[in-house]
């Protein structure tokens, strides 16, 4: 099993910056392919970038590329995502989402049911 906590989220005006983390603890030491999603009120859940299990390969979703960046540290346990030049409609509860991988499986896949674990998720509101 595996354990994720999200953190880093809060209030920022329109075009500021927020950082969100993904720590992931449990006891499989296994290789990890993790994404974020986010949901806002009244919409469906939708993903916003994700990471292989290397960090070889990175995937966005067309409203965020050139604005986020996804990460992750050397040992894979944390995953950053860097969110800059923020807008309203990046509002929304973003939670962080892990599934097991073999090593051919070094790509991002944004198909939610595909993950297994699934943080508490963190609020980031974004203010005009």
């Amino acid at each position: 099993q595996v354990q994720l906590r999200e953190s880093g989220g809060g209030l920022v005006q329109a075009g500021g910056s927020l950082r969100l983390s993904c720590t992931a603890s449990g006891s499989e030491k296994r290789r990890l392919a993790v994404t974020w999603f986010r949901q806002s009120p009244g919409q469906e859940r939708e993903s916003v970038a994700g990471i292989s299990w290397s960090g070889r390969s990175t995937a966005y979703e067309d409203s965020v590329k050139g604005r986020f960046t996804i990460s992750r540290d050397d040992a894979g346990t944390t995953v950053t995502l860097q969110m800059n030049g923020l807008k309203l409609e990046d509002t929304g509860v973003y939670y962080c989402a892990a599934r097991f991988v073999d090593y051919a499986t070094d790509y991002v896949d944004f198909i939610d049911e595909e993950y297994d674990f699934w943080g508490q998720g963190t609020q980031v509101t974004v203010s005009s």
